[in-house]
């Protein structure tokens, strides 16, 4: 059991999806500091100052008026956070659109790196040419 754990392990698809598990945990810190730190800003600044970070209803419990959400979870209240929701929205649509590209590419540089292959000649549906002619003589010597 142990001996098939390691062959299972050794296998280029494990390993190949260890290295992916790796780099989406780091590209996802990326991306939340490109959507928070970058596009964040120029979306607020677009909506007249508006934060989506901290957009939330009380469901209940007492807080502050003018509160942060940070503020309003630590206050022990229940916070409908629908701004933390559009902004999971706008990560999941970077992302994407990141892999999408990343895919795009990658098939790309496969395509070109596979050499083209030659058509494959149709075959024949039908008689040659040559064969109706053999007929034709056949048939004439008759």
């Amino acid at each position: 059991m142990l001996n098939e754990f390691k062959d299972f392990i050794a296998k280029g698809n494990v390993m190949d999806m260890a290295v992916g598990i790796i780099i989406g945990a780091a590209f996802t810190a990326i991306v939340a500091s490109l959507v928070g730190d970058l596009i964040n800003p120029f979306i607020g600044l677009f909506m007249g100052g508006i934060d989506f970070t901290n957009m939330y209803f009380v469901l209940s419990g007492d807080v502050p008026e003018g509160a942060s959400l940070e503020a309003a979870r630590e206050s022990g209240a229940a916070v409908f956070a629908y701004g933390a929701f559009i902004m999971a929205i706008i990560n999941f649509l970077i992302i994407a659109f990141v892999v999408f590209m990343l895919v795009r590419y990658v098939n790309k540089v496969k395509d070109a790196a596979t050499p083209a292959e030659e058509p494959a000649e149709e075959e024949d549906k039908g008689p040659s040419e040559l064969d109706i002619l053999m007929e034709i003589r056949d048939s004439l010597a008759k």
